[in-house]
């Protein structure tokens, strides 16, 4: 029967994947599980949406290092199958249960687990989404301390771990998408899918992906666009993640909206009001564009008219304020959002 304790700390855990910190979290569940469990060592291994590789999320006697290294070698084992497989966390003391696959008569136990000192171990597969997330490991020098009742209270407590573990789903910006948002994260190596969302369509353009590129360095907060996805158009948002594991505080997350283009405005005329709002001329624009300058002034009186605005001023105005734009990489120092300076460290 569970203890006071291990129900509170359990519940902790539980309350824990509400917070925006999830470094932080993470390192207090592995705290809170110190109250529901023995250990005298534990890792909180996280999967690595880019490379597929574990990594130490949070721990206690394991060094991140360490940790990392034993996972790579422990996954390509076929206890580490048995471990995917079931939902009831696997333990050195239950291996009775399943002779055919004694953990203690395999070489990792012998050359990697005992060296250390340890005489009994748990580990549960972190799963979120109906996907393996990660996993989780507690230690101890005492031989059979986990029993049938310790791997029913770590079971209890592994969907809240995997919710924390899983990179996708904990940046701040994630949780207040449209629901009909197609969304990714995108980093220098690659980009990430996100559990129940559709792909982003506009990081099928190349033309796209550099603007994406150029935003991750320009140490912006954010940037609003319209850009052309299909046969149709939509709002799309980069944002610069502020929280959550290290991959995603490196990544863009980028989601995008249908939309029709706003105020009844063609795309040539989007585009000529994306360039006035750079600060170009008329005659600029024209050369740019392959026009005349009689054709682009005819587009700059038709969006005054359509956007309502009274001057050219105004009606750019309105573009950086709403992100009526279509910039290029070379302009978006222009349009996107900073970090206010007295929150910058």
């Amino acid at each position: 029967m569970l203890s006071h304790q291990q129900i509170a700390a359990a519940t902790r855990i539980g309350m824990l994947t509400r917070e925006r910190d999830t470094a932080a979290a993470c390192a207090q569940a592995v705290h809170e599980l110190g109250r529901a469990l023995p250990f005298d060592a534990v890792t909180l291994l996280g999967i690595d949406p880019i490379s597929r590789t574990h990594v130490q999320i949070a721990g206690v006697g394991y060094t991140a290092e360490t940790s990392q290294a034993l996972a790579s070698e422990f996954v390509s084992t076929p206890w580490y199958g048995n471990v995917v497989r079931q939902e009831l966390p696997r333990s050195i003391s239950e291996d009775a249960d399943d002779p055919g696959q004694r953990f203690r008569h395999g070489w990792f136990y012998a050359e990697r687990v005992r060296p250390s000192g340890f005489r009994d171990g748990m580990t549960g597969a972190l799963r979120h989404a109906g996907r393996v997330v990660g996993m989780i490991h507690l230690s101890t020098v005492g031989p059979d301390t986990y029993d049938t009742g310790a791997r029913h209270l770590l079971a209890s407590i592994l969907p809240a771990l995997g919710a924390l573990a899983d990179p996708t789903v904990q940046a701040g910006e994630l949780r207040d998408l449209p629901t009909e948002a197609g969304a990714n994260l995108v980093t220098a190596d690659g980009v990430i899918d996100l559990p129940g969302r559709e792909p982003a369509g506009a990081l099928a353009d190349d033309g796209f992906r550099r603007l994406v590129e150029a935003f991750a360095g320009s140490g912006g907060l954010r940037l609003r666009v319209l850009w052309p996805v299909g046969s149709g158009w939509c709002r799309v948002v980069l944002s610069r993640c502020t929280v959550g594991p290290a991959v995603v505080r490196k990544a863009v997350l980028v989601y995008e909206v249908p939309a029709e283009l706003p105020y009844g405005l063609s795309p040539r005329e989007l585009e000529v009001l994306t360039r006035a709002a750079t600060g170009q001329t008329n005659q600029a624009i024209a050369q740019a564009l392959f026009l005349s300058p009689r054709t682009v002034h005819s587009h700059i009186e038709h969006l005054l008219r359509k956007t309502g605005s009274a001057s050219r001023a105004e009606a750019t105005a309105l573009a950086v304020r709403d992100g009526v734009l279509r910039p290029a990489p070379e302009d978006i120092g222009r349009f996107i959002e900073r970090i206010p300076e007295g929150s910058r460290r």
